[in-house]
């Protein structure tokens, strides 16, 4: 029986919507633009017992070789609302960069902390999206500004929901054990002088550009293993002498031992390997577990 999702497309390759331009083919595609349409198109999957996976800006993944036996729905959504007294309220498929664009001349801080992050407003939710400040004296977490949102729940009913809702804990959150579907978000910010939140901007990226390979050129997910407490994953991999280790075209960053980037022809499979031998060493040199902080998307 077909189903009742205008635009379908099938058998649509995955890597060139990631930021590790990696990745198989989805057996099913569907590119949405409102919030109907996200909410449709995720029923109506459901309905037929189709596996569903929400894409964003595709960071802070890794899709397998094999691709994704499902539905694959690319959230574009992307309407913002200015309500007043620092609440705005932005899609799930809203870029968390765009939008902190648009809270800059109207003075609005609580987001200038993850510029240069790759993702959207769904990602962020689904992992409390932080940043260590350069300082490394504070981590941002997101979950501080939300105030409310919408959701698609398992169930299958839309709903409003408040910020205890989410559970958010650090790099977690209730959408990593719930089939729930972020619809929007509102947030609570405060004003602030345009210059210091162009300051904090300024800094963050600056830092990123010095400690982090770029992403244009080192095609990457980001960060691939969770912080352990107090200590730096980066610092121990780079500890067990494990920078520039290579498998295949995947390769651990000389820049940032926490990031393994695509040299240009690195296969999922390639970076799941080196993503073991760092666990494996780390463990045995330093009696250290890492535990991943992305997610593995696909058939294996």
């Amino acid at each position: 029986m077909p189903l009742n999702i205008p635009n379908l497309e099938t058998n649509k390759i995955l890597a060139p919507f990631t930021s590790y331009k990696i990745g198989g083919q989805a057996d099913l595609f569907i590119a949405v633009r409102t919030a109907d349409d996200l909410i449709n198109a995720v029923l109506e999957a459901r309905r037929n017992r189709i596996p569903v996976f929400l894409l964003g800006c595709g960071s802070n993944i890794l899709i397998t070789d094999k691709g994704f036996r499902g539905l694959v729905v690319h959230n574009l959504t992307s309407r913002v609302q200015f309500i007043g007294d620092g609440i705005i309220v932005a899609e799930s498929g809203v870029i968390i960069t765009e939008l902190i664009e648009q809270c800059l001349p109207r003075g609005l801080s609580g987001l200038e902390h993850f510029a240069g992050i790759p993702g959207t407003v769904g990602g962020a939710m689904w992992q409390n999206l932080h940043f260590l400040s350069p300082d490394r004296q504070h981590t941002m977490l997101i979950g501080k500004v939300v105030k409310s949102g919408h959701i698609l729940s398992e169930e299958g009913g839309v709903r409003p929901v408040d910020v205890d809702y989410f559970e958010f804990g650090y790099d977690t959150s209730i959408l990593q054990k719930r089939n729930d579907i972020v619809i929007d978000v509102t947030f609570q910010l405060i004003q602030k002088p345009k210059e210091e939140i162009q300051s904090v901007i300024s800094s963050n990226l600056a830092w990123r550009n010095d400690k982090q390979p770029p992403l244009a050129e080192y095609p990457s997910c980001g960060s691939v293993f969770k912080k352990i407490k107090d200590i730096g994953a980066g610092r121990l991999i780079d500890q067990a002498g494990l920078k520039g280790v290579r498998i295949g075209g995947a390769e651990v960053s000389k820049k940032h031992a926490n990031f393994i980037v695509n040299t240009g022809n690195a296969r999922a499979d390639d970076v799941i390997q080196l993503i073991r031998h760092i666990q494996n060493e780390v463990k045995q040199k330093l009696g250290y577990n890492l535990e991943t902080e992305i997610k593995i998307i696909g058939e294996r």
